[in-house]
């Protein structure tokens, strides 16, 4: 195994854990439509224990995915969670909100009341997926960041990498384009979270709700993706020289990205038609609950497609609009050959750990959720 073998492998490891991310935020589009969905207290609370049984995947994979980043492309994490901390900081705490938020809305005690916490819900719902598609928006847009390697040798101000302004990473809201793409990962997360209550939610009354509102939740999400995306396959892209590491700027470079890599090409129109088919599906068939797998299935591959072109084919997949040739690549800024050697080994057991989130998921989804259980259940939300 090569170094570049490790790094482009490290990347494809980085972005199936995204890709599995943007799937999972199901759990906060469901949540935006608790009142939508929920006209009573009892409606509200099946929704609310529908995504209550998978919230920890999300935050589990987010944590991942963070994880990985910092040991394969250490740069990356330096640079970004270090210089644009308040963004991520604003993503974390709008998790920890969630997380809060579940335990204690029907505790005994509450004096603010289930609905209050219920609105925390609603603003994580609406706070994660829209900063989380903002920051990986970035990837194809730029961030206001310099590297200086040479700092390291520096015992007075040892720090190789700073963010040019002091925005500390909220300067990427003033992107217009990463603010469209947020939207399209809340909407989308949305169209997840509806496909995701007419499989686990055993309601006539919800079903039908959730039906209804995929509708204008998959235009929307449609709108604002296709226009990101034209934007990114039409902009110059930031292309680097592998033999001398010089980053310049390339017309169509994504679009290049995707002629060059044909059976990446491939898994996105899959990804698009199994996406497409399990939503129009279950609008137009009242039996059709298992609209969430084509669904998912199809978000993950065309996730993982946006993610390979920003890294893959010689791009700089964090590229600074401060300084050009201060822009990350997977040469630049992964870790050692060791590291990434021993981290292949350790990478074997992802498999398994699959596999044991979806046992998992099938136990706890052996019996569709309903209002009996509900009332039945002294531990429900």
């Amino acid at each position: 195994m090569t170094y570049s073998f490790l790094q482009h492998y490290w990347w494809l490891i980085i972005s199936i854990l995204g890709a599995l991310l943007v799937f999972l935020l199901f759990v906060q589009g469901a949540n935006t439509l608790i009142f939508s969905l929920g006209k009573t207290a009892e409606e509200r609370r099946l929704v609310v224990n529908s995504t209550g049984r998978k919230w920890e995947f999300t935050f589990t994979t987010l944590v991942t995915f963070g994880g990985a980043f910092f040991a394969s492309f250490p740069l990356f994490y330096s640079t970004s969670f270090g210089g644009a901390y308040w963004l991520w900081m604003l993503i974390l705490f709008s998790f920890v909100i969630q997380a809060v938020s579940y335990e204690f809305q029907n505790k005994l005690g509450n004096f603010l009341g289930p609905k209050t916490f219920q609105v925390c819900l609603i603003i994580n719902g609406i706070v994660g997926p829209v900063l989380l598609g903002g920051a990986v928006a970035t990837f194809f847009d730029g961030s206001n960041f310099i590297i200086e390697k040479m700092n390291i040798t520096s015992s007075l101000n040892p720090v190789i990498s700073r963010w040019a302004n002091g925005s500390c990473g909220l300067d990427a809201l003033l992107d217009p384009w990463n603010v469209v793409f947020g939207i399209a990962i809340l909407f989308l997360a949305r169209v997840l979270g509806l496909l995701y209550m007419v499989n686990n939610i055993n309601d006539d009354v919800i079903r039908p709700r959730a039906r209804k509102q995929l509708v204008p939740n998959t235009v929307l999400f449609l709108v604002f993706f296709l226009a990101f995306l034209v934007h990114v396959l039409v902009k110059d892209g930031y292309a680097v020289k592998p033999a001398t590491g010089v980053i310049s700027m390339e017309p169509f470079k994504y679009l290049h990205n995707l002629i060059a890599m044909p059976w990446v090409l491939v898994l996105f129109p899959a990804g698009v038609v199994a996406l497409l088919y399990g939503v129009i599906r279950t609008i137009v068939s009242d039996r059709f609950i298992k609209g969430i797998w084509y669904g998912g299935v199809g978000v993950v591959l065309v996730a993982l497609v946006l993610f390979l072109m920003a890294g893959w084919n010689n791009t700089a997949y964090y590229p600074s609009n401060a300084d050009l040739q201060s822009s990350l690549t997977i040469m630049n800024s992964s870790s050692s050959l060791f590291t990434l050697r021993c981290m292949a080994v350790v990478s074997l057991f992802v498999p398994f750990v699959i596999a044991y989130i979806w046992y998992a998921w099938r136990c706890i989804d052996q019996k569709k959720i309903d209002r009996a259980e509900i009332e039945a259940d002294e531990e429900a939300y």
